[in-house]
């Protein structure tokens, strides 16, 4: 009810550039939060397929080292 609410007070003239503007930049915030959260699902794939790959080459002993050395970065 409010989107309409919003969309009808959007569409009027006499709505003030302040108050288009204030709702041009909360829409930019959740499109880029939404972003953000996919970039994170990237990042931890990327993760997963790196010590899959490693452990594949290196073997399990490779995969342990690796494992252990992560909170020294």
């Amino acid at each position: 009810m409010t989107e309409d609410i919003a969309i009808e007070e959007s569409n009027s003239p006499t709505v003030s550039r302040t108050t288009r503007f204030a709702t041009w930049l909360m829409e930019r915030e959740e499109r880029r939060e939404e972003k953000e959260s996919n970039l994170e699902g990237l990042v931890r794939l990327n993760v997963l397929v790196s010590f899959l790959t490693l452990g594949m080459v290196g073997g399990f002993e490779a995969v342990r080292l690796a494992v252990e050395l992560v909170p020294y970065l």
